[in-house]
């Protein structure tokens, strides 16, 4: 499904890719190069024993601190100890339930590109307080490439979908583009990330 208004040309400079352009603009150089500094250091901080909690804990939030510290080899109160870190220091920012989309009714993975008109600081952010508050979106990236973002969303049917662009993607401001994909099979889906390949060992 494709809606598009009259384009209008970009204000980005033209070396720079367009998402790298926009973080800039919004954060400034300092102020991420301060932000990757801090992510290296947290990450050089966890050890082996973290590394195997966190992969624990991201297969079922729910385990016992007991039976956690036996799969990781440690004592509980070690082991509490370091989940308590974790927690702390916002690696493990919080415990959630997994619904199954298929047990609930009927639904559809729908991946929409958005094109801005210009990648203007106050396009992003109108772009984003409104996207963040719309339900029906699961995930939102500031992409590079031809498209300013992709969206997921979740919707029933294809009236749904219709209704969700017209009535709300198509009401904000400065979007210039709207093309939209369904997913016609989850060949895989996971919510846990890849720890032992992020911290390989060496």
């Amino acid at each position: 499904m494709d809606s598009n208004h009259a384009p209008e040309t970009t204000d980005f400079t033209p070396e720079y890719p367009a998402a790298y352009t926009a973080l800039k603009h919004r954060c400034g150089m300092l102020v991420c190069e301060t932000a990757i500094m801090e992510h290296d250091m947290l990450r050089s901080a966890l050890d082996r024993a973290d590394r195997r909690i966190l992969a624990e804990l991201q297969n079922s939030g729910r385990i016992s601190n007991v039976e956690l510290a036996g799969k990781v080899g440690l004592s509980p109160s070690p082991c509490l100890a370091r989940v308590k870190q974790l927690e702390d220091k916002g690696v493990v920012s919080r415990y959630v339930a997994l619904l199954d989309p298929e047990r609930i009714g009927s639904t559809v993975s729908v991946f929409i590109q958005i094109s801005l008109t210009n990648q203007t600081e106050k396009n992003l952010e109108r772009f984003e307080k409104v996207v963040i508050e719309l339900p029906e979106v699961m995930e939102c990236y500031l992409m590079s490439g031809d498209s300013d973002y992709l969206l997921r969303v979740v919707v029933t049917d294809t009236v749904a979908l219709r209704d969700f662009i017209l009535d709300k993607l198509t009401k904000i401001e400065a979007v210039s583009s709207i093309r939209s994909s369904f997913s016609l099979k989850q060949v895989k889906y996971k919510t846990a990330l890849p720890i032992e390949q992020l911290w390989p060992e060496r």
